[in-house]
Parts: structure tokens; C-alpha cells; sequence
């Protein structure tokens, strides 16, 4: 799995410099703020056994090369954009953007694309798990497989946390959203795949959809109610995190926390 890392913090610029977008990533993979992932394929769903029948059944996937967000889109990278912070726990500008809409996001992913000149997406719901299992590897969460290293990859809710459901004997250092780069990577030298806040995708949810899922590129069902996000936020325990966990939200829906990263195909 080939990781190339832009050397210069995604917290001092936004993804690409706005006044210099890059022309030919086919040729520079070494994009500010994003990963190279190569594609392949991979066993998607609940090779663990443990999910829920919407994880069901698990099947072979192949995605192309792409590029994601090494880290969830900033409160400091959306106002930069959109110039208003709409996020519940602010006064964190490094922490993950929440309270945003689907809706929300693709004002933000075409204001964004119109200042730049490229094209920002959200992953589909299959980049997003390759990306999270370190490149298809069979891992339970982003990086890891044992519940018990959670607050060493992962935002949860530990001991910090308000509600009942806490994890009373894990401790990982915030009560609600933290700021991104805080814990271990996974594999591919990603952030918060696992935790922090949850994260958008581009696809329809439908419970049934692995039933009849192409296997290249799948870019989920036709229509649908509610659209895909992922990853497990600083208010779930562990078994809620997992990367094959799937959940759907309406378009219009907002939460504290929920959130994204974004994507980027490897040729454009």
C-alpha cells in the first residue's frame, strides 16, 4: 500500500492552496492534506461475524485508486470556506466540523471545488471502509481489531463521557469531539476513521443493498430515504465504531456528531 503525505499540515492550509490548485494529480500524488490509497479488492461487510443483518452478506469489492482526507474536515478548513462555524462544541478549531448536514456538505464540496478547480467529493460507502481497513485488511476497527486499544486509535465514549453507555474503564482523554491527530493511525496513515465523529458518505442507505452490490466500484443504491455514514463518534461504545457498521441519516438531518472527510478520485 503505497502513503504519500503532504509534509505541510493540513491545519495551516485547506487541502490545496486556493490560489494555486494543483492541475494533474495523475502525475503528483503528493496532494496537501490528502492520502493516496491504491485500490483493490477486498471482503466488504461483517467479516467478523458480529454485525447486523444490513452487513450482510459479506462480498468481494474492487475499487480504483483514490485519494481521502488524512483527517476529518476542520471547524478552521469550513469556515474558511463557507466563513460561519455551524458546529455545537466550538472554540476547537481543529476539531472535526459537526452539525452538518448532507446538504450541508455539498454546498461546502462545491464552493470549495469552484475556489480550487478540482473535484472534492464524498467516498462511497466502499472507498470509505477500504480506506478504514487500512486497504482491505480484515480489521474489526480503523487499525486494529481488540476493543480494548480503542482509546488509543479512538474518540469514544469512555470514561469522560455523560451517558450510561459509557466504557467506565477506558479513558481517551476528552468528553466530546477532540481535536483530529490526537491518536494512532490506521494502517494507510489515516485519523479518527474509528471515532470522533461520524462521517458522510456520497451513497443511498439501503439495508439490503450488499444483496445486490456490483463488485467494481460500487456506488450504492439507486434511491433511497437516507444516505450513508460511518466511522463511530465520541458518544459510542466500541461495538458501534466497527468499520463494518453501516447507518443512514436524511439529507437534511444534523447531529453533533456527525461530520465527514473528503475524497478524491485518482484521475481527473
Amino acid at each position: 500500500m503505497k502513503i504519500i503525505i503532504s509534509l505541510i499540515p493540513a491545519i495551516l492550509i485547506f487541502m490545496v492552496s486556493l490560489s494555486n490548485p494543483f492541475h494533474s494529480m495523475a502525475k503528483d500524488k503528493n496532494i496537501e492534506g490528502m492520502v493516496f490509497i491504491k485500490g483493490g479488492c477486498y471482503q466488504m461487510g461483517d467479516t467478523f461475524g458480529d454485525g447486523e443483518n444490513d452487513e450482510k452478506p459479506v462480498h468481494e469489492i474492487c475499487v480504483d485508486d483514490f485519494y481521502i482526507g488524512e483527517t476529518e474536515v476542520t471547524q478552521r478548513q469550513w469556515t474558511k470556506i463557507i466563513g460561519s462555524n455551524p458546529s455545537n462544541f466550538k472554540g476547537c478549531d481543529d476539531c472535526p466540523v459537526e452539525s452538518v448536514s448532507w446538504n450541508d456538505v455539498q454546498e461546502f464540496i462545491n464552493k470549495l471545488n469552484q475556489k480550487t478547480g478540482m473535484k472534492y467529493r464524498l467516498p462511497t460507502e466502499a472507498e470509505w471502509e477500504y480506506a478504514a481497513r487500512s486497504g482491505g485488511r480484515k480489521e474489526k476497527f480503523a487499525g486494529f481489531s481488540e476493543a480494548n486499544d480503542v482509546y488509543q486509535y479512538a474518540n469514544f465514549c469512555d470514561s469522560n463521557c455523560e451517558f450510561d453507555w459509557k466504557e467506565k474503564n477506558q479513558n481517551d482523554g476528552y468528553k466530546n469531539t477532540s481535536p483530529v491527530k490526537q491518536y494512532k493511525t490506521n494502517g494507510v496513515r489515516l485519523y479518527d476513521m474509528t471515532g470522533n465523529v461520524w462521517e458522510w458518505c456520497s451513497d443511498w442507505y439501503n439495508d439490503r443493498y450488499y444483496n445486490e452490490s456490483s463488485k467494481d466500484n460500487p456506488k450504492g443504491a439507486s434511491s433511497g430515504q437516507y444516505k450513508v455514514y460511518r466511522g463511530g463518534a465520541w458518544n459510542n461504545i466500541p461495538w458501534h465504531m466497527r468499520t463494518s457498521s453501516r447507518n443512514g441519516y436524511e439529507q437534511s438531518d444534523k447531529n453533533t456528531n456527525l461530520g465527514f472527510r473528503l475524497t478524491l478520485s485518482a484521475m481527473q
